[in-house]
C-alpha cells in the first residue's frame, strides 16, 4: 500500500491502483468474481456467439446494436476507409523493414501516426462528436490494413489491398494470407475478435483515455495505448502460450516442465488473470472453438490445460490460476493458419475498437486525468552545494 494524498485528506491506494474507481463508464464492465464481462448491456460471449464484428463496432460507436438496414450502411461507411493513404504507401517498406526482428506494433505506431497526420487529424478537443466518432471510425478501419501490410512486407511480399465485399473478420485473413478464406476460420477468427474489442479499465484502455483526457486526437491517444498494449504483461501473450506448449513438447513433460518453470520464479503465460477469480469466460468459448476446430493439437493443448491446473494447485494451494484467454487464442490463430508473429496484432485488430470507443467518452467528460504521488526520496529542500 502506497499512501496518495491531496491538501484535504490522506487516502490509501493499492499498488497498481487495483480495484480503484477512476471514473464511470457506459461501455462495459467486467465481473471478476461471476467469470462474466459485458459489452454495453450485452453479454460479450453471447455478442461474440451470435454477432459480427461490425454489428459490435457499430455498439460500441453509436450504442446500440443496428438493425440490417443500420449494418449494412456501416459496412458500406467503414469498408473505403481500410485503404491506406498514399503518403504512408510511400514508406512502409522503411517501417517494416526497420530492425533486425520484426515488430509489428512499433511499426503500427509509426504508420497510425502518419495517417493522422496525412489525414489532418485534429485534437478531439477541438471537434464535434461526429467528427471524433469518424476519426475513430478511421482508425479503427486502417489498423488492420497496416498490421497485415507490415507483416507481408517483412516476409518479402507485396501488401495486400483490402476488399469491401469482405467483412471485417474475413477481411483480416484475406489481408495476412492473400487467400480467401474459407467459412469456418472465418467464424473463429471472428468470435475471437468480438471477444477481445473491450475488457474493462486494462492498462491500453486506461492509457488511452489518459492521453484523450488532455484533448489530444485519436492517433496520439490510440498510439499511447499501443505502447502499452506491447508489454508482455498485457497483450503479448497469446504466442508465448504457444511457445509453451512448444516446451513442454509431450503431455507426460507437463508436470516437470511446471514445476521447474515455478521454482525458477517464472509466469506459466495462459494461466490466472488479475481481474478473474474463476475461469475466463473466455477461454471456455476458445476451448470449445478449438475443439470444433479439432487435431492434435487441440487434443494436447487440452491435455496441458488439466495438468498444468493440477500442478499449479499443488505448488500454489489457495490461489485460484485457471487457464486465461491467451492459452486458447494461440491455439484457434494457429488453427486458422495465422503466423505467431501476427497472434497479438490480431488481438490489437479488434482491440482498436474498444480503446477508440473509450476514447470518445472520454473525450465527451473534457477534464483532464492528473492523478498525484506520494514522493519517498530525500527531504527537500536541501542546499545545493
Amino acid at each position: 500500500m502506497s499512501l496518495v494524498s491531496d491538501p484535504v485528506t490522506p487516502i490509501e491506494v493499492p499498488r497498481g491502483l487495483k480495484n480503484v474507481v477512476v471514473t464511470e463508464t457506459q461501455l462495459g464492465d467486467v465481473r471478476g468474481g461471476e467469470g462474466f464481462y459485458h459489452y454495453r448491456q450485452y453479454s460479450a460471449i453471447e455478442l461474440a456467439e451470435r454477432k459480427s464484428l461490425e454489428d459490435v463496432w457499430y455498439l460500441f460507436t453509436y450504442g446500440q446494436l443496428p438493425d440490417s438496414r443500420q449494418l449494412a450502411e456501416f459496412r458500406t461507411t467503414v469498408a473505403p476507409l481500410r485503404r491506406l493513404p498514399d503518403e504512408v504507401r510511400s514508406v512502409l517498406r522503411s517501417i517494416a523493414l526497420a530492425g533486425a526482428t520484426f515488430q509489428p506494433l512499433a511499426g503500427l505506431r509509426t504508420a497510425l501516426s502518419l495517417i493522422g497526420a496525412a489525414r489532418g487529424l485534429k485534437p478531439v478537443y477541438d471537434l464535434d462528436p461526429a467528427q471524433r466518432q469518424a476519426d475513430a471510425l478511421l482508425v479503427s478501419a486502417v489498423t488492420p490494413t497496416v498490421l497485415a501490410a507490415l507483416y507481408r512486407i517483412r516476409q518479402g511480399q507485396e501488401p495486400v489491398e483490402p476488399r469491401e465485399d469482405l467483412s471485417a473478420a474475413a477481411n483480416w485473413l484475406y489481408m495476412v494470407s492473400a487467400a480467401v478464406p474459407d467459412d469456418r476460420k472465418v467464424e473463429a477468427i471472428e468470435r475471437y475478435l468480438v471477444s477481445t474489442v473491450d475488457h474493462g479499465f486494462n492498462a491500453s484502455t486506461f492509457t488511452a483515455r489518459v492521453v484523450a483526457s488532455t484533448g489530444a486526437d485519436v492517433v496520439a491517444a490510440v498510439a499511447a495505448a499501443i505502447g502499452s498494449f506491447s508489454g508482455p504483461l498485457h497483450g503479448g501473450a497469446p504466442d508465448r502460450a504457444l511457445e509453451a506448449l512448444d516446451a513442454i513438447g509431450t503431455p507426460e513433460r507437463t508436470d516437470a516442465w511446471v514445476r521447474a518453470e515455478i521454482l525458477a520464479g517464472r509466469r506459466i503465460m495462459g494461466f490466472g488473470h488479475p481481474v478473474y477469480q474463476t475461469e475466463d469466460p473466455r477461454a471456455r468459448m476458445l476451448r470449445g472453438i478449438a475443439q470444433d476446430l479439432g487435431g492434435e493439437l487441440v487434443d494436447f493443448a487440452v491435455q496441458v490445460e488439466r495438468r498444468v491446473i493440477a500442478v499449479l494447485a499443488e505448488l500454489k494451494p489457495g490461489r485460484e490460476l485457471p487457464v486465461n484467454v491467451e492459452f486458447y487464442a494461440g491455439v484457434v490463430m494457429e488453427l486458422c493458419g495465422l503466423p505467431r508473429s501476427m497472434f497479438t496484432p490480431t488481438f490489437a485488430a479488434s482491440r482498436v475498437i474498444g480503446w477508440c470507443a473509450n476514447i470518445l467518452e472520454q473525450a465527451a467528460d473534457r477534464k483532464i486525468i492528473r492523478p498525484i504521488a506520494r514522493y519517498a526520496g530525500p527531504p527537500a529542500p536541501q542546499p545545493v552545494r
